[in-house]
């Protein structure tokens, strides 16, 4: 079917404001497959049926809207207390200067752009080909823009267990910076991986991450996206998880004017366990939130299970979205799939979208999902205050109660107490 001239414009517009990076010739034939197929879809509108719910125009306009700096002088940075290795990047540019030694036991860490200019290295294997086997059955366009242009990233890949986590940095410092990165990840037989991200970035944020988990192997992953009020992101992460492997993913994600996370995770080896949640907190008075959280969890094999537990609250006009879908293969026999989202509206004016979705063609399954939209719980507020307990206090106390589900999805104890302190810390502020 031929794209609408619309559509073509848009792209080429888009497309007209990059320059398609050198490398080998590996990596340009990868790039180039991704432009084609950028080209063949073209770049997303509210026409498409999985953006129906958010419009896509400020991601894929030829000049990034600006967003103004924010800094957050109230709080520690995140993570702060945890020892890790940190890689800093600025507007999506690497700071070699702010970052620590790339050297660290267990893992091997290379830039994206590095890896992509040698003849002979593993990322040949990795990428572009799980976002390319992410765009059947639904089309991914700007995370092909990302595979086509991208020229930042770390490429990393676990041999063993790594002894502290790696957190990747965002720093945002020039108000009409547009960033691409593209992240590669690989874990080999038992190895073990936490990465961490934080920060907002860019004015407008592009980035995928392409994971691959071998049998045995196990991917944590904690992301914060930065308080900046204007900030826009779109992000993709493409998995694969191969036999009795682990894959933990939690995001949390509080102020932004627009922000959508696609998880696109691909089950293939037996006995595998995919857990992926999300907290957002958006408030409107400051200006406009929208949060899309996009999930595609595919189960080809038997014995595994996936879980997916999104919750939001929103105030003030803002406005939330969730599209999760679980397909469960034939032969996936066993497979375990629960889904779940919420939303948790603080006033009359904001507004939360759900497509909740599964497609089985196994016999031997348990899935289920649900999806719900409700008020404060009146009877916990009246308990809470009629313990002496202030009003609004309480309703944090019910709000965090709320989002609690989705919190103990992080497995680390110490991770999930330091983003337990930033929800209370954004909730005092909208208190104060």
């Amino acid at each position: 079917m031929a794209l609408a001239q619309a559509k073509i414009d848009l792209t080429e517009a888009r497309l007209s404001r990059l320059e398609m990076p050198t490398g080998s010739s590996w990596a340009a034939e990868a790039r180039q497959g991704a432009a084609a197929r950028l080209r063949a879809s073209g770049l997303p509108t509210r026409r498409d049926e999985y953006w129906k719910f958010t419009d896509p125009a400020t991601l894929t306009a030829a000049e990034p809207p600006q967003a103004a700096i924010f800094e957050a002088r109230d709080e520690a940075p995140l993570y702060d207390g945890i020892d890790r290795l940190k890689l800093v990047f600025v507007d999506g540019v690497f700071d070699a200067a702010a970052s620590d030694d790339l050297t660290l036991e267990g893992v091997e860490i290379d830039l994206l752009a590095d890896a992509l200019a040698k003849d002979i290295h593993w990322a040949k294997d990795l990428y572009g080909v799980l976002e390319t086997r992410g765009q059947d059955p639904v089309a991914r366009p700007l995370a092909a823009l990302n595979t086509a242009y991208a020229t930042n990233g770390i490429v990393l890949r676990a041999t063993g267990k790594v002894s502290k986590p790696i957190n990747l940095i965002y720093l945002h410092n020039d108000v009409a910076s547009d960033a691409i990165l593209h992240h590669l990840v690989k874990i080999e037989e038992g190895a073990e991986v936490t990465v961490l991200e934080s920060g907002p970035a860019a004015a407008r944020f592009n980035k995928c991450m392409e994971i691959e988990v071998a049998d045995g192997g196990t991917f944590h992953h904690v992301r914060a996206q930065g308080r900046d009020h204007e900030r826009r992101a779109v992000t993709h992460m493409f998995s694969r998880i191969g036999s009795g492997s682990t894959f933990k993913s939690f995001t949390l994600t509080a102020n932004g004017v627009l922000t959508r996370n696609e998880n696109i995770i691909e089950i293939v080896g037996d006995d595998a366990v995919a857990h992926v949640a999300g907290a957002a907190l958006g408030d409107g008075a400051r200006g406009a939130f929208h949060h899309d959280d996009t999930v595609f969890i595919t189960h080809d094999a038997e014995r595994c299970e996936s879980r997916q537990v999104f919750k939001k609250v929103l105030r003030n006009r803002a406005e939330g979205v969730f599209q999760g879908k679980i397909l469960v293969r034939q032969g996936a026999q066993k497979t375990d799939g629960y889904q779940i989202s919420q939303a948790l509206l603080l006033d009359e004016d904001s507004s939360f979208q759900a497509k909740p979705e599964l497609e089985i063609y196994a016999d031997d399954v348990i899935c289920s999902h649900g999806s719900t939209t409700g008020a404060i719980d009146e009877d916990g507020l009246f308990y809470l205050r009629s313990r002496g307990v202030p009003e609004d206090k309480a309703t944090d106390l019910l709000v965090l109660a709320f989002l609690a589900e989705a919190i103990e999805e992080i497995e680390d104890e110490r991770l999930r107490e330091d983003i337990l302190l930033r929800l209370q810390q954004w909730l005092e502020r909208r208190r104060g």
